[in-house]
């Protein structure tokens, strides 16, 4: 009998969890997510915190002010140099001729109008640049980019300012349109020089508001911000041409301006970029006198005895002298300057060669002076009663173990003062220096006409082993060419229009006895050791100067109504190789006499 099937038991329904659990598992699932809450927010916080701790308020470092200006202008009128940030107004980019806004939107962010504060195709483009040419070559930043990085931030390329960089930029975004913010770009983006703003950059550059801008210059303009200092069209016009023509290109390619245009633009910007320097050693030499008369916080504008021709071609004849003389001489510095002999306005002030705001050796530098101290010698020898026609011995000499000797070989015997002094003869000198009562008097005589510094207390005082400043020599010169007045030398003549009070010219020598040096120093330049100097067509009159093993060079002369000073040596004192007062130092002043005699 088949077996019976057994009846499949039902499974026993397993038991729900109870409420409890659920809540508990619930409570958990709370927990964590509270506590994540927590610490992410603390996280943010603390990550918006280190991002954002130092960060400007963007309301009130729209308004902050640029650094006042220092102006200084030349006897004309015109503008010779300045420091701090250039004078500019606000414009408005409606204000503008188009083609200005135009020029830096093509070349900074062609599409300024079509994005937001960022440029998601701009960092695409320059990303995928960057890699394949494996470093930062493109950048991708906006125009609202910039104007937070130039308001706000540094130019650190750090994680942490870029971050705060998209945070202004979005502040930017949300209170300002795109054309206020390009306005605010249009004011306040650096064009070197100091100039914050187009306005003041076109004033500084080309001497025109900003609404008068040339399409040339405006793209020169625009050309800036990549890098102020390389493409400044002041220092360096190839550089600035070059890189507006890649303005104009951008221009054409945005629609901005047609290729007729950018054709005529191109063709003007060899004369819209001078390359002509407004920093020279005068204008350091004005800041540090009158660094005193300069209020904080203000503008000021000093008017100033320069002429900025003289300036730059006494600058010019003592860099081409070094450049192309110096090696074979082993000379490598000088200085040169030109002072008003009637009343110590300085006309010229050139402390080296290089670098404009180094060592000013014109005023800075005491270098010994050789035989160029030798006019105020017989000029002692004269108010103790000789005459330019009287006679002197130039012979061996022995003092007290001291044999001085002439360059030349061979002495001359009894001559004229005059003619001791055309030749330079150093026996003669010390002779006369005996004869004026010795070097206390020589240094007396020094002393009233400027020359404070300190004089040796014996006979090589004739020879000019004391040590002076240039600018001081010139002044010192002055008197025998001015009826015996001593100059003080200045460069301001008036700060914000007000005149500037300077010292006046003081009678301290017999005018008789200053033009009969100024006689004798005529007879250096016509058949003297000062014969490079001489020009037919010019009145000229000097003094040359050379110091023991060749260390000095110096020419100190005399044309229409200035005092000529140049020296020439080494930083170092070493010597040159043989270089006389009577050679590249005269013909560095015949170069500058030459300039003002035309």
């Amino acid at each position: 009998m088949p077996r019976a099937k057994p009846t499949p038991s039902k499974p026993t329904p397993k038991a729900k969890p109870p409420l409890a659990l659920h809540l508990r598992r619930a409570w958990a699932v709370a927990r964590l997510l509270i506590i994540g809450a927590i610490w992410g927010g603390l996280a943010l916080f603390l990550a918006d915190l280190w991002f954002t701790w130092d960060m400007p308020n963007p309301a009130t470092a729209v308004t902050t002010p640029r650094r006042p200006a220092i102006l200084l202008l030349d006897p004309a009128g015109q503008l010779a140099a300045r420091f701090g940030d250039a004078s500019g107004r606000v414009v408005l980019p409606s204000t503008l001729p188009p083609y200005v806004p135009a020029a830096f939107i093509a070349i900074e962010d062609r599409r300024f109008y079509q994005h937001g504060p960022f440029d998601l195709e701009g960092i695409a483009r320059a990303l995928a640049s960057d890699l394949m040419h494996r470093r930062v070559v493109q950048g991708g930043s906006t125009l609202t980019q910039q104007v937070a990085k130039t308001l706000f931030l540094t130019n650190q390329r750090t994680l942490r300012r870029k971050v705060q960089e998209a945070v202004l930029s979005l502040w930017l975004a949300r209170h300002y349109s795109r054309d206020e913010i390009l306005g605010i770009y249009l004011n306040r983006v650096y064009l070197g020089e100091g100039a914050y703003g187009v306005d003041a950059a076109a004033r500084l550059y080309f001497g025109v508001p900003a609404r008068q801008l040339s399409l040339a210059q405006a793209a020169i303009l625009a050309g800036l911000p990549k890098a102020p200092s390389s493409l400044n069209p002041l220092t360096n016009a190839q550089a600035a041409a070059a890189r507006a023509t890649e303005v104009l290109d951008a221009m054409v390619a945005t629609g901005a301006i047609s290729p007729e245009q950018e054709n005529a633009a191109a063709a003007q910007l060899a004369d819209a970029a001078q390359p002509v320097s407004r920093t020279s050693w005068f204008a350091l030499w004005v800041m540090q006198q009158e660094s005193a008369q300069i209020p904080e916080g203000e503008d000021i504008t000093f008017a100033t005895t320069l002429n900025p021709a003289l300036q730059a071609t006494a600058q010019a004849a003592l860099d081409g002298a070094i450049a192309t003389q110096g090696p074979a001489l082993r000379v490598s510095q000088g200085a040169v300057v030109v002072v008003d002999a009637h009343s110590g306005a300085v006309r010229a002030l050139i402390g080296g060669v290089g670098n404009r705001e180094g060592y000013n050796r014109a005023t800075l530098a005491r270098r010994q002076t050789g035989s160029a101290i030798k006019p105020i010698v017989w000029l002692a020898g004269l108010r103790a009663g000789m005459s330019p026609s009287d006679t002197v011995l130039d012979a061996p000499l022995y003092l007290h173990g001291y044999h001085p000797h002439d360059y030349e070989a061979g002495y001359h015997g009894e001559v004229s003062m005059t003619e001791a002094l055309a030749d330079s003869m150093n026996t003669a000198a010390i002779r006369i220096l005996l004869r004026a009562g010795g070097p206390r008097r020589v240094i007396a005589v020094a002393r009233l006409l400027g020359l404070n510094d300190n004089f040796p207390d014996d006979a090589t005082m004739a020879l000019g082993t004391g040590a002076v400043g240039v600018l001081q020599m010139a002044a010192a010169y002055a008197t025998f060419f001015n009826g015996g007045e001593r100059v003080t030398p200045y460069g301001v003549t008036a700060i914000n229009g007000a005149p500037a009070p300077h010292a006046p010219s003081v009678p301290v020598v017999d005018p008789a006895q200053a033009q009969a040096v100024a006689g004798m120093m005529r007879a250096v330049v016509t058949g003297g050791t000062g014969k490079a100097a001489f020009i037919p067509s010019l009145y000229t009159a000097g003094k040359t100067g050379t110091t023991q093993d060749y260390r000095d060079a110096w020419f100190i002369g005399y044309t229409g109504g200035d005092i000529i000073a140049v020296w020439l040596g080494n930083d170092d004192n070493s010597p040159t190789n043989k270089m006389l007062g009577g050679t590249l130092p005269a013909q560095i002043f015949k170069q500058v006499a030459l300039a003002l005699g035309g």
